[in-house]
């Protein structure tokens, strides 16, 4: 029991460096990116660092979200109703529908 609790602290002390350290990344990525592209093609201003990280924070609160694990994690939940379906079609009833697929999507 002593040992899977520092085990948790352990991971948790570990979180906190990496954590800083890929905003840290993320930031200078946003700026470089940022001042490398658009103050050509949108006649921007440059920004700083701290300007970066604002904006990367202000995009993960505007189209992200702050719920563990990240967009997209739930599509294994969501998709799970077709893929039963697709589990309890016959033989016939899968090449049936690949054929409808194929003749809309193409």
């Amino acid at each position: 029991m002593m040992n899977r609790n520092f085990n948790r602290g352990r991971k948790f002390l570990f979180f906190i460096p990496a954590a800083v350290l890929i905003a840290a990344v993320l930031g200078y990525v946003v700026m470089f990116l940022w001042n490398w592209i658009l103050p050509e093609v949108a006649h921007t201003g440059k920004l700083n660092y701290w300007q970066a990280l604002g904006l990367l924070v202000l995009c993960r609160i505007l189209f992200g979200n702050f719920k563990p694990g990240g967009p997209g994690r739930g599509f294994g939940r969501r998709g799970s109703g077709m893929r039963d379906k697709w589990h309890d079609m016959t033989g016939e009833e899968r090449s049936r529908f690949k054929e409808e697929f194929r003749k809309r999507f193409r």
